[in-house]
């Protein structure tokens, strides 16, 4: 019988792995969710705390999934405090998917943004000449370098990492890396998915210079399905209609990357 992707299935944790001090991934079996697209969310059900949505991790194991999630939140936290042999609850996938094109690719991920970034590799072609920054604070929050260059061994490719306080990789901000490389080079697409603010500036910069740019949006989202409307960027649902976007909708919306919207949604600015 085909699975309703509204209906919650309840699946047990079967391996937790520590990536770094504040982010864990959690593995599972689920035939559905294994087989997702990139820029495909699932939402999970923390029993007895709360749901939120969460890119699906791949898993080298056949039929498995998984989350990677940064402790933070309430949920977030409870997500990560999952013991092996726990329950969770998921539902969907939901979401559109990236267009994925041939040639010179640049893949950009903040944090848990690369857990979109890693699916997307699994769908690159052995021909494509593929670049990847990882960004992230610290040294000690860089997670997914073996894996990324485990995953293009077969790809011409490079992985440069970027570090806020240059203690790993260059020092700056992921996005001062993406406007060097898109300044010397002239790529066929870039792909991001991670902070908001990052988001919007590698959006400007690619697209600011005819480059094919699309991002994964990560905001806030109570029901997954276009009900609850809180997961809105201008008149767009990041539920329903993403949570790709492509750089020609995203330049123009008067929101990504200068407003938000707390859990009552009301707009602020980041």
């Amino acid at each position: 019988m085909q699975r309703n992707h509204n209906h919650t299935t309840v699946v047990t944790v079967e391996k937790v792995i520590d990536e770094t001090p504040t982010v864990r991934t959690l593995v599972f079996s689920d035939e559905v969710m294994s087989n997702v697209l990139p820029g495909q969310f699932a939402m999970v059900w923390i029993p007895g705390i709360n749901e939120l949505p969460m890119s699906i991790m791949i898993s080298s194991e056949s039929g498995k999934a998984a989350f990677t999630v940064r402790k933070h939140g309430p949920a977030s936290t409870g997500l990560f405090n999952v013991k092996v042999g726990e329950k969770i609850g998921v539902r969907g996938p939901y979401g559109n998917t990236f267009d994925i094109k041939s040639g010179k690719l640049l893949l950009v991920g903040g944090g848990t943004g690369l857990v979109t970034m890693m699916r997307l590799l699994k769908f690159v072609k052995p021909s494509d000449d593929v670049t990847v920054l990882i960004g992230a604070k610290t040294k000690d929050e860089v997670f997914f370098e073996d894996l990324t260059n485990s995953l293009l061994e077969n790809n011409t490719h490079k992985v440069l990492i970027s570090t806020d306080d240059g203690s790993y990789g260059e020092k700056g901000f992921v996005t001062e890396l993406v406007e060097k490389l898109v300044n010397e080079t002239h790529y066929d697409g870039v792909y991001v998915c991670g902070p908001e603010i990052m988001m919007q500036k590698t959006v400007q910069s690619a697209h600011s210079r005819d480059i094919f740019v699309q991002a994964s949006l990560e905001r806030m989202m109570k029901c997954g399905v276009g009900i609850c409307g809180s997961c809105c960027v201008g008149e767009e649902l990041v539920c329903r209609d993403g949570t790709v976007f492509d750089g020609d909708y995203l330049t123009q919306n008067k929101e990504f990357g200068i407003f938000h919207r707390n859990k009552a949604g009301i707009l602020e600015k980041y």
